[in-house]
């Protein structure tokens, strides 16, 4: 347990007190550990939810859904959207298989991945769907 004096907290700036990563900035957010040059179990596949690709995997391994569509029990991803679907729905086929998807399968490293997301919601185009 690690206990706080509330007289030196109250003078240190709140990010002082942040456990300390790698210092490399990553498109969903705060620094991660990981390859800079591709995706990473703990980059964000929903953006919407801030879900990543572990986190996604693993409901997978545990739930066995039947149906793609099943994926969204997992925070809410591919609710929000639509970005997400397409790899919700390989990761529901990867785990149907008895694999993991594989970080190289999303060929795209989290910057691209992100801004690939933003051109998709400016597109105006219908929302992806299962």
């Amino acid at each position: 347990m690690v206990v706080f004096d509330t007289e030196t907290i109250a003078d240190e700036p709140l990010y002082a007190m942040a456990p300390i990563m790698d210092s490399r900035p990553r498109a969903n957010g705060p620094a991660a550990l990981g390859s800079a040059d591709s995706m990473e179990l703990d980059d964000d596949i929903c953006y919407c939810y801030h879900v990543p690709l572990r986190k996604l995997q693993n409901y997978a391994k545990r739930t066995q859904p039947q149906r793609p569509s099943q994926m969204t029990g997992c925070l809410g991803a591919g609710t929000g959207c639509g970005w997400c679907i397409p790899i919700l729905m390989k990761i529901f086929d990867e785990c149907r298989e008895g694999q993991d998807l594989s970080t190289d399968a999303i060929d795209m490293t989290p910057e691209e991945y992100a801004a690939a997301r933003g051109n998709y919601r400016s597109s105006g185009k219908p929302k992806n769907e299962f």
